[in-house]
């Protein structure tokens, strides 16, 4: 039940949204919007389905670590 409500939830938004950004041919903002939803999409079906996922923290803060560890001369 929660996950046809999902569903609903996001082809709604998706049903509102796309269809201003295809007629102002903002294709970008269509890639992100679309990259965005989906991954916000499949996180709350995993939430709604009992999968743990891991906190994004740790890559994060691996990743800034690598990028701005080093000695700017």
């Amino acid at each position: 039940m929660f996950i046809l409500g999902l569903v609903l939830v996001c082809g709604l938004i998706t049903y509102l949204e796309v269809p201003g950004l295809i007629r102002k041919k903002m294709w970008g903002e269509l890639a992100a919007y679309s990259g965005l939803m989906a991954i916000g999409f499949i996180l709350a079906l995993f939430q709604i389905q009992g999968v743990k996922v891991p906190s994004p923290a740790k890559g994060i803060t691996y990743i800034f670590t690598f990028l701005f560890s080093g000695n700017a001369d």
